[in-house]
């Protein structure tokens, strides 16, 4: 059998385009649809779907008027999403406790993309993984479970990386530039043009399904390289007694450096994604040498944070109490996942240190699930450390009075992120 085309019929709706996994990624991807074309949104979590009835999205990311005249169905029924011709796959791929890529999720949705899958079909990854898993992973469940052979022109596949980015809302689907690929030339032009509907910033073209997870890898592998050098270069200056933001805005004023900055590497992407690569790599017969590098001294720095604090406050006080402000991965979002700034509060908390956790977006209820904590509602006003991780929106006009009043004398403010350098002066200041 030949291939089919599908654009035309999403375009009239005579065909349907259906998303799986309704997270950070798949929902936005799936509400831009909605505006073109029929949607199915997928999800197995039915709690999650019923809040998406609602119009309210459960990672708090999408606005109530985003899913308003929307062309969507959310659902869980397989049933439902026999309907569509156009499979999204977007979800999570995160690693184990042993930073083993965890291809659970994808596998579970190529089995059930592979049990509706139909002769003419579409299916698109946007799961971020290492180069080869769309066709030695994924495909051969679709085929499995289909009794369709791709080689056969019986379905089409390929891979669009996602760049949704969690509290961004400049760089969003429709203004970054998606990189698209496909099986076949008929399959990616497809392909594009789908995707062309929902990204005014256009698409690029990938030779190969390979090469676009490649390109997707490395993007958040090239920035947790900076920011390990970044850090490590903080535990120089630190040496040193310079303050490393000091350091990097001087740098700064020449032309062609790039101004990472130091701190705590967690989420669901730049945290991960390299672990990908260098699985696959071991592999096929290479040990990474930068790249674990650098994971290294990232993931080490929650525990770098922690001897810091751990050394002043157990010099200061007999029974020290600590402050964390903030234990999102990043400002400004409620996403917990792969959050750092835990592994410092375990070291707090192994050392029998009192820690309160605080932050403005997290779900109380979601961190207690994931990481055994409780939030605190009410400063108690007698802490010997504050360590802010993120700068989130609230604490950006906090001032050196407000830190006095809830520490006591010797206090260190440990401001990871620099958003209150030379602006604290009655306590202890540090940072990355």
């Amino acid at each position: 059998m030949s291939e089919a085309k599908i654009y035309d019929d999403l375009l009239s709706k005579k065909a349907k385009l259906a998303v799986i996994g309704l997270g950070y990624v798949g929902l936005p991807i799936a509400l831009e649809f909605a505006r073109k074309i029929s949607v199915i949104g997928f999800d197995i979590n039915n709690r999650r779907i019923q809040m998406m009835r609602a119009g309210l999205d459960p990672s708090k990311e999408v606005d109530a008027a985003d899913f308003k005249d929307r062309d969507i169905v959310f659902t869980d029924d397989l049933e439902v999403l026999r309907e569509a011709r156009f499979f999204i796959v977007a979800v999570p791929t995160p690693v184990d406790k042993y930073n083993v890529p965890d291809l659970k999720p994808l596998v579970g949705a190529s089995n059930t993309v592979g049990k509706v899958l139909k002769k003419g079909d579409y299916v698109v990854y946007e799961s971020t993984t290492y180069p080869g898993c769309t066709e030695e992973d994924c495909l051969p469940l679709l085929e499995k479970h289909s009794d369709l052979k791709l080689a056969q022109g019986d379905f089409s596949l390929g891979y669009s990386p996602e760049r949704i980015n969690p509290g961004d809302k400049k760089h969003t689907l429709r203004t970054v530039v998606k990189v698209v690929s496909g099986n076949t030339d008929l399959s990616l032009n497809e392909i594009a043009k789908t995707y062309e509907l929902v990204v005014d910033a256009g698409v690029h073209r990938a030779p190969s399904i390979k090469v676009a997870e490649a390109s997707k890898i490395i993007e958040n592998t090239q920035r947790d390289l900076n920011i390990a050098l970044m850090n490590e270069l903080s535990l120089i200056f630190d040496r040193m007694s310079i303050n490393t933001y000091d350091v990097i805005e001087a740098a700064g004023t020449k032309w062609n450096f790039l101004k990472f900055q130091p701190g705590l590497v967690g989420g669901h992407c730049i945290g991960i994604d390299p672990y990908y690569l260098t699985y696959k790599a071991a592999a096929l017969g290479y040990e990474s040498k930068v790249i674990a590098s650098s994971r290294y001294i990232n993931d080490d720095m929650a525990r770098y944070v922690a001897r810091k604090i751990i050394t002043h406050v157990l010099r200061i006080s007999n029974d020290p109490k600590v402050l964390i402000m903030g234990v999102t991965f990043k400002e400004n979002v409620s996403d917990i996942r792969n959050s750092r700034i835990v592994d410092t509060v375990k070291e707090l908390l192994a050392f029998n240190i009192h820690v309160d956790v605080e932050d403005p977006y997290a779900v109380e209820e979601e961190v207690h699930e994931e990481y055994g904590l409780h939030l605190s509602r009410k400063n108690s006003g007698d802490y010997d450390a504050v360590i802010i991780t993120v700068p989130h929106v609230q604490y950006k006009d906090l001032d050196d009075a407000y830190f006095t009043s809830i520490t006591r004398d010797g206090a260190i403010i440990a401001d990871l992120k620099g958003t209150y350098k030379n602006k604290i002066a009655k306590r202890k200041y540090w940072s990355l």
